[in-house]
């Protein structure tokens, strides 16, 4: 074999490497420059809604909640005007009431002699009468008993009915507290501070 021949042959197997190296260098550019991609997105605002229930004003005819009464003797009454409202943005599937005391004696603990509450709503502004803490109160709309007459300390008392149940409802609303012409010497000189607590519970849960 003559020297230019050998010198060919040595020069076609160096190049065949590096020809297939190039070769798959540029499939795999190719391949890179190949990957497509695509997006899309949307959003949107989710903002919870408040429950609130709250009284009038304290001290006014829309709350005389908090005005005391003493000097009570059997067979008295004491009559208190409130006003509740749902200042909450939702309805409510129910509001309920709550009553304890502390300081506590006979007058919220016997069932039967101890003070005897009534809640009933008007469907106006009640007419209040008297001067404090002797108020009376009449009605120049309809009445509606909201809780009927029982022992003064209950837990969670549902309230059914009222115009509060919805979203800036209101209610004008009379408690009496009745001391029983039944109750005995025993209760002379006793007390109690008695607490109304009002819970709304929020609606059921519905699609948006």
């Amino acid at each position: 074999m003559t020297r230019t021949a050998l010198r060919r042959i040595l020069r076609s197997r160096f190049l065949l490497p590096l020809g297939a190296f190039g070769l798959g260098a540029a499939l795999a550019g190719t391949g890179a420059l190949a990957t497509w991609t695509a997006t899309t997105s949307a959003s949107n605002t989710l903002a919870a809604g408040t429950v609130q229930v709250a009284l009038g004003n304290t001290g006014a005819q829309t709350n005389r909640l908090t005005v005391n009464a003493s000097g009570l003797v059997p067979g008295d009454t004491v009559q208190r005007s409130f006003d509740l409202t749902n200042t909450g943005s939702q309805n409510l599937a129910s509001v309920a009431l709550t009553t304890t005391a502390s300081p506590s004696s006979l007058l919220d603990t016997d069932t039967t002699n101890g003070l005897q509450m009534v809640i009933d709503r008007c469907s106006v502004a009640w007419t209040e009468s008297g001067s404090s803490p002797a108020f009376t109160y009449s009605c120049s709309g309809s009445t509606t008993t909201i809780i009927t007459s029982r022992a003064v300390i209950q837990s969670s008392l549902s309230m059914a009915g009222l115009n509060a149940l919805t979203a800036a409802g209101t209610d004008h609303l009379r408690l009496t507290l009745t001391f029983p012409s039944s109750a005995g010497a025993t209760f002379q000189g006793l007390s109690s501070t008695i607490t109304y607590s009002f819970l709304g519970t929020q609606r059921a849960g519905v699609a948006h």
